[in-house]
């Protein structure tokens, strides 16, 4: 069985969208992830949304590579939530064909957060779009048994999901058994990469971690190979793996290739 590998934003988050396509096809990625909203004011993101002259682009990129659009970010769900503050990203998404929205939870009266997740999968229900919350230990959704919680009191709608990153595993309380509950249906996709395992590290730690300081699969202590032998054999792969000092001495094109390598020894079928 081949497994689908998709270029995930913060692999190639010095790309553009039509670069990190090209890249990614260069590499043997089928799909690439991109982010066109950010993940605070002023974050970095990719410029795309109001740009016709860079969808254009990035469409034409599709077109001559067969690269596709996996999944998008990122909406975060807080007290004040309108699910249509974002449907600039959902009309993009449907332009780009995309699969997916990438989703955090960050309001911490669960209740209120389970209504709003509900309200905005029905929103992006008409266009063909997955909203996959993910947890994270510093957001209101700490780990895989809060993300199934919100997901199941919310109805299950037809387009939820529940997104597994490899670095958040490793950092909250979940365990293997808590993603062998998942049901099949509302995995997508999992973002695989490596880092110091353990639940002791402060906020300020575990975010800068996530977003500067990943580990290529095999050079930390997360349980990457149990973690991927509970997911599904067929589940697409996003490789996010960022790493700013290691970047300096790789170009996007290179780095691409050296956590693909690195990635499908975990992956892939073994003899």
């Amino acid at each position: 069985m081949t497994r689908v590998y998709s270029l995930a934003y913060l692999s190639s988050h010095r790309c553009t969208p039509p670069e990190a396509i090209r890249v990614a096809a260069a590499n043997g990625y089928q799909f690439v992830g991109l982010r066109l909203w950010p993940n605070a004011p002023g974050a970095p993101q990719q410029f795309l949304l109001g740009k016709p002259d860079v969808l254009k682009e990035t469409q034409a990129a599709m077109a001559d590579t067969g690269v596709g659009i996996f999944d998008v970010e990122i909406i975060r769900i807080g007290e004040a939530f309108d699910p249509h503050t974002w449907d600039p990203l959902y009309n993009a998404c449907a332009a780009l064909k995309a699969k997916a929205i990438l989703i955090a939870g960050d309001d911490t009266n669960e209740a209120r957060l389970t209504q709003n997740y509900a309200r905005l999968c029905e929103v992006m229900r008409p266009y063909g779009l997955t909203a996959d919350l993910e947890f994270m230990p510093w957001t209101a959704v700490k780990d895989a048994k809060s993300a199934l919680r919100v997901v199941q009191n919310a109805g299950s709608p037809a387009n939820a999901g529940i997104l597994v990153d490899a670095l958040h595993f490793g950092r909250s309380t979940t365990t293997l058994d808590d993603i062998r509950a998942i049901p099949r249906e509302l995995l997508h996709y999992a973002q695989i990469c490596d880092a110091v395992a353990g639940t002791h590290f402060t906020v300020e730690e575990m975010i800068h971690t996530a977003r500067c300081e990943r580990l290529l699969p095999g050079d930390g202590s997360i349980d990457v190979q149990g973690l991927f032998d509970a997911l599904p054999a067929d589940l697409p792969v996003s490789v996010e793996v960022v790493n700013f000092e290691r970047e300096k001495t790789a170009g996007p094109g290179e780095w691409a290739g050296i956590c693909m390598a690195a990635s499908r020894p975990f992956v892939e079928p073994r003899a």
